[in-house]
């Protein structure tokens, strides 16, 4: 058995990608975030539909249309495949745990 929110590091330089179930039709991934944000330049442009999920921590995700979503430890987003997004904030001050759901 595993604990997605056990051994969490305390301090992280780059944001964190671990897949934890991958197939054909669907990967499920744990991010990590402390104080990170996507690149100024450029959008996620996903093939597969995203559900997202923030089990501790919070952050923010803005797209292309000028919406912004702020999620807070149990907030969760469904994001369609080709709605452009990016994360513009998480918080500095404690490790942000996301688990995201990509589906076709």
């Amino acid at each position: 058995m595993n604990n997605i929110l056990s051994s969490l590091p305390d301090n992280i330089d780059t944001e964190i990608f671990e897949d934890l179930v991958h197939s054909d039709h669907i990967r499920i991934e744990k991010i990590l975030s402390k104080g990170h944000s996507s690149p100024d330049i450029g959008w996620y442009d996903q093939d597969e539909n995203e559900w997202v999920l923030v089990l501790k921590g919070s952050g923010v995700v803005v797209f292309d249309d000028g919406n912004k979503v702020t999620l807070e430890k149990g907030d969760y987003l469904s994001i369609p495949a080709h709605k452009k997004h990016k994360v513009s904030w998480t918080d500095p001050n404690t490790v942000t745990v996301w688990l995201a759901v990509f589906y076709k």
